[in-house]
């Protein structure tokens, strides 16, 4: 039987954009949201593979928690197309609820959550044909929602009910399914 994959997930850190409701672009962390993981080093198992999402934020979050990861495009945030950069709150509110509530909805021109929920879908395959070990990856909340939702096998639409907080973690393992272990 082969052995237990184990798979912890850390979401970066406060960005202005996250403070601002704002769609992110590649932007690093805020002062506070630095200081605020700079007493929280991560002490990973030996052999662990160390992976972080490629954009400026995970790479500096990784880093601060004392972290050498390696970028992997999987673990990059959700593509938000025209929206970058763009307050929440100025854009059509038709077009966020639609955003918010059709896990299909990319007429932003990004990636829907479906097609997060598919690249994400394809990289947890890929950790769980693997024997036996741990990965810690610094990503996105968007990728560890998208996780979650896969893991738990809820329907995308419960994907914006899962909130994720800057510098949080989890914890899954795999033997035969993702579980969630609560930490």
């Amino acid at each position: 039987m082969p052995g237990v994959r184990k798979l912890d997930l850390i979401s970066h850190g406060v960005t202005e954009a996250l403070r601002g409701a704002r769609f992110p672009a590649d932007e690093p962390l805020t002062p506070a949201g630095r200081a605020a993981l700079t007493d929280r080093s991560v002490e990973p198992p030996a052999g662990a593979r160390i992976l972080a999402g490629p954009e400026r934020r995970t790479r500096e979050t990784a880093e601060l928690l004392g972290l050498d990861a390696a970028p992997l495009s999987r673990l990059r945030d959700l593509d938000a197309g025209a929206w970058h950069g763009a307050e929440l709150g100025l854009l059509p509110p038709e077009q966020v609820a639609r955003w918010l509530t059709e896990p299909g909805y990319r007429e932003h021109g990004g990636e829907s959550i479906l097609d997060v929920l598919e690249r994400v879908h394809g990289w947890l395959d890929e950790l769980s044909g693997e024997p036996g070990g741990h990965t810690v990856a610094v990503t996105h909340p968007a990728v560890i929602r998208a996780v979650l939702v896969l893991a738990l096998d809820a329907a995308p639409e419960s994907f914006w009910r899962i909130d994720v907080a800057p510098g949080s973690r989890v914890r899954l393992h795999h033997r035969t399914a993702w579980t969630l272990r609560v930490v």
